[in-house]
């Protein structure tokens, strides 16, 4: 094992406060809303969700990079996070599946890594006075330039970031003789989403971020879903259009995460940027439909408003998280549609939750 030497690297918060690390790699210098994630493993598909597009990862668990990368578990094809901080940065890996160390997946891939964080001050110190923007660099010496710089970087709220992570054209997913189709539109999907629906006998168009419902239509889907994403689900007008516009044609209908938000506010029910999110793979949520408890997977930002969705006369609240009461799932009382705000496909996390796409395809089967 070589000996590497380490330079000296900076997190600065946007309240101006420092952290102090080592750079892994090259020198480097980023921008991005800082946040945390809880899991003890799935790092590769953390790294790589789009969802986390634009955002500075802290990883709670002490050692990463310790299985090194595999080519088998990316969900996109490229890493999404903006940089990531972390405490034991390992260049040596033990997994005979992997494909190269995650110090060369970092570098293939152009993100700049901090390690020899304290985490555990950065992450107390997030959960407390919530996410807010930072920036990672090796320019130890430019504290009062970098803190302009970052001065300058747009907050998360409001920000429309779907466009950035979207596929530029249509593509197709699965078996082409499946039973059933479905059309998506990708505000950012996982692969792991697909690999689900292609398991249950569906083959998946998927969709730019601001495709009409007359294009996605056009398939003849049995049923059309909104995935996952980054960002402010309020921006995204064209997406909403199109969620009122499947429900107007009563069309089954499911959602998750940015998905979720976007089908609450097709139906006039708002959302908000939360303190600092849920991002773990072992949050618990309760089905109150069923009265049974699931450990979930999730990463978001911005939740839907409880008092809202309770006061609407046609949605019905059917999941929510323990921790904190917030909205975890819903389901429209006159429309074959649900949505939640969790990752049942996980992908890191466990499968509790992978029941949802089974009633997807039953809700397809009893609306064709």
């Amino acid at each position: 094992m070589k000996y590497s030497k380490k330079q000296k690297a900076i997190v600065i918060l946007e309240d101006g406060t420092i952290f102090y690390g080592k750079a892994i790699g090259k020198s480097g210098t980023a921008f991005g809303e800082v946040c945390f994630n809880t899991g003890t493993t799935g790092y590769q598909e953390i790294f790589t969700d789009p969802s986390y597009f634009g955002q500075i990862m802290v990883t709670t668990n002490a050692h990463i990079g310790n299985y090194g990368a595999s080519d088998e578990d990316v969900e996109s094809d490229s890493i999404k996070i903006a940089g990531l901080i972390c405490k034991n940065f390992s260049y040596n890996y033990s997994r005979v599946s992997a494909n190269e160390s995650l110090e060369e997946f970092f570098e293939k891939h152009k993100t700049f890594v901090v390690s020899d964080v304290d985490t555990r001050a950065l992450v107390s110190y997030i959960r407390d006075h919530g996410a807010m923007n930072a920036v990672m660099s090796t320019e130890v010496d430019k504290i009062d330039e970098l803190k302009l710089a970052l001065s300058k970087v747009p907050s998360m709220a409001g920000l429309e970031l779907a466009s950035k992570v979207s596929t530029n054209e249509p593509y197709f997913y699965g078996n082409p003789d499946a039973t059933h189709k479905i059309s998506a539109l990708d505000l950012g999907i996982k692969k792991n989403i697909l690999r689900n629906f292609a398991q249950r006998d569906a083959y998946v168009k998927v969709f730019p971020y601001n495709t009409t419902f007359e294009e996605m239509s056009a398939f003849n889907p049995d049923g059309y879903f909104i995935s996952n994403g980054p960002g402010d689900p309020e921006p995204l007008k064209d997406a909403q259009k199109l969620a009122k516009d499947i429900l107007q044609e009563n069309r089954p209908l499911f959602g998750i995460c940015l998905g979720h938000q976007v089908i609450a506010l097709a139906n006039g029910i708002s959302t908000y940027k939360m303190h600092n999110g849920h991002r773990g793979i072992n949050h618990p949520i309760k089905n109150l439909i069923t009265g049974k408890g699931e450990i979930t997977s999730q990463n978001h930002g911005f939740a839907v408003n409880r008092e809202e969705t309770e006061n609407h006369s046609d949605i019905e609240i059917t999941h929510i998280h323990l921790n904190d009461d917030t909205v975890a799932g819903i389901k429209m009382k006159s429309k074959p549609c649900f949505s939640v705000q969790y990752h049942p496909e996980a992908s890191p996390g466990p499968h509790d939750a992978s029941y949802l796409f089974d009633d997807f395809m039953t809700l397809i089967q009893k609306n064709n």
